[in-house]
C-alpha cells in the first residue's frame, strides 16, 4: 500500500479515527451510536437520537447526513443534547 492508498482518517471528537471505507456522516453516527438510522437521520426504532453533528466547524443538518461524505482530514464533532442550562 502506498501513501496514496491509505484509509481516510478523520478527527472525531478530538481523536484520530480511521475510516474503513468511504463513509457518510449517517454511517459514522450509526456506527458511533450502535443504532440503525433511516436515511433522514432518525432512529429506525422510532426513539430519539439527541445528537448534533459538525464537520470542520459547520453544523450539518440531520436530513443531510446520508448525503454528506466524510473525507480524509475532516474534523468531526458529535455532541449530545443535554437538558438544563
Amino acid at each position: 500500500m502506498t501513501d496514496r492508498e491509505h484509509s481516510p482518517t478523520i478527527v472525531l471528537n478530538g481523536e484520530h479515527h480511521e475510516l474503513s471505507s468511504a463513509t457518510s456522516a449517517l454511517d459514522l453516527i450509526a456506527h458511533v451510536t450502535g443504532r440503525e438510522l433511516n436515511t433522514d437521520g432518525t432512529p429506525a426504532d422510532g426513539g430519539r437520537l439527541g445528537l448534533a453533528l459538525a464537520v470542520d466547524g459547520e453544523v450539518i443538518r440531520r436530513g443531510a447526513w446520508s448525503g454528506f461524505p466524510l473525507v480524509d482530514g475532516h474534523t468531526v464533532d458529535i455532541v449530545t443534547a443535554v437538558q438544563g442550562g
